[in-house]
C-alpha cells in the first residue's frame, strides 16, 4: 500500500482540492469546489490532510479568526471538516492529524474550538476539549406603525454585482456583538452566502445593511446582518418584521441596551480548548454563520 503523507494548505493543488471536496460531499454532503473558485477560500482556512497519491484520505481544517469578548480581541482557532474515508477510519488517522495541529500551533491562541456530531462527542476530550452550553436568545415582538417605505431588495447570488457587494461587506463588516461575536472570517460567511442561506439575503438599500432572515410564521429568524458601522438592533429589526411578527429568534448573541431576551440552552456540541487564564464565555451564542 502507497505510504499516507502529510499535506496542507493545498488549495491550489486541483488535484487534491478536487479530492477533498468530493470526501467532503461523500461525508458532509458539501461542497467546496464553488467557494474556492469565486475567491472565497482564503489563507485562514488550511485543511491538514493525509494523503495517498492524489487522494485524500483523512483531514482536519484549521480555521484562524478572532473572538470579541466584552470589546476585546482574543485570537481563536477553530477546528472543522474532520473526516476520514470509509476504507480507512478506525486507524487513529484523524488522532494523528489533531495531534498535529495542536502541535503547530501550540500557544498560538486563547481559544481552539469545533461543533462536533452526536457520534464523536467522546472522542475531542481526549485531547484537552470541554463541552459548552450554548444559549437561544429569543425576545417577544410587537409590531410597530405600518414601516416606511425601506427599500430591502433581495439578493442574487448568482449575480455578479450582488455577490461582490455581499463580499465586500463581508471582508470590511463590524461584530454583531461586543458581548460576544466573532471577526476575521470573511470566508466562513461567504460558504454560508452561497451554500446555506442564499435565498436569505437581503440587501436594505438606505441603510447600507445586508441582512439574513426568515419569517416563519409569526417568528422571525434574525440569523446575521452585514454593515459596516453599529446598528441598532431594535431599528433594524423595526425594519425587518411584518404585522404578522410576535417573535424574534436571534442566531448570535445580541448584546444592545433595551432590547430584554430570553433564553434557553442548546446543546450544540461546541467543544473548547482554552490557553490561558481567560474562560469561555458563558451565557452566549456562537454567531451561526461563521460555524465552520
Amino acid at each position: 500500500m502507497q505510504e499516507l503523507i502529510v499535506a496542507k494548505d493545498y488549495k491550489h493543488n486541483d488535484a487534491l482540492r478536487k479530492s477533498f471536496s468530493e470526501l467532503a460531499s461523500q461525508t458532509f454532503g458539501i461542497h467546496f469546489e464553488e467557494w474556492y473558485q469565486k475567491g472565497f477560500w482564503d489563507e485562514r482556512y488550511i485543511p491538514y490532510s493525509l494523503v495517498q497519491g492524489d487522494q485524500v484520505i483523512a483531514n482536519v481544517s484549521v480555521n484562524l479568526l478572532s473572538f470579541l469578548i466584552n470589546g476585546e480581541k482574543k485570537k481563536a482557532i477553530q477546528i472543522g471538516t474532520v473526516m476520514t474515508h470509509p476504507d480507512f477510519r478506525k486507524r487513529g488517522l484523524s488522532a494523528k492529524l489533531m495531534n498535529l495541529v495542536l502541535a503547530e500551533y501550540e500557544n498560538q491562541y486563547d481559544f481552539m474550538y469545533l461543533f462536533a456530531n452526536d457520534t464523536v462527542l467522546n472522542f475531542y476530550p481526549k485531547f484537552g476539549f470541554q463541552p459548552v452550553e450554548e444559549h437561544q436568545f429569543s425576545m417577544p415582538f410587537t409590531p410597530g406603525p405600518i414601516k416606511n417605505h425601506t427599500r430591502i431588495r433581495k439578493l442574487d447570488i448568482n449575480q455578479a454585482e450582488d455577490l461582490d457587494l455581499i463580499a465586500q461587506y463581508a471582508a470590511q463588516r463590524v461584530p454583531v456583538s461586543e458581548c460576544f461575536g466573532t471577526d476575521n472570517c470573511p470566508g466562513i460567511f461567504m460558504f454560508y452566502a452561497l451554500y446555506v442561506f442564499s435565498q436569505e439575503l437581503y440587501y436594505l438599500e438606505e441603510e447600507n445593511v445586508i441582512a439574513i432572515y426568515k419569517q416563519e410564521g409569526d417568528c422571525l429568524h434574525l440569523y446575521d446582518w452585514l454593515s459596516k458601522q453599529k446598528i441598532s438592533i431594535h431599528a433594524l429589526l423595526r425594519k425587518l418584521a411584518g404585522p404578522e411578527t410576535k417573535k424574534i429568534v436571534f442566531h448570535f448573541t445580541p448584546d444592545e441596551e433595551g432590547i430584554e431576551t430570553e433564553s434557553e440552552s442548546l446543546n450544540t456540541g461546541l467543544f473548547v480548548k482554552t490557553n490561558g487564564e481567560i474562560p469561555y464565555p458563558v451565557h452566549v451564542k456562537h454567531p451561526m454563520t461563521s460555524i465552520a
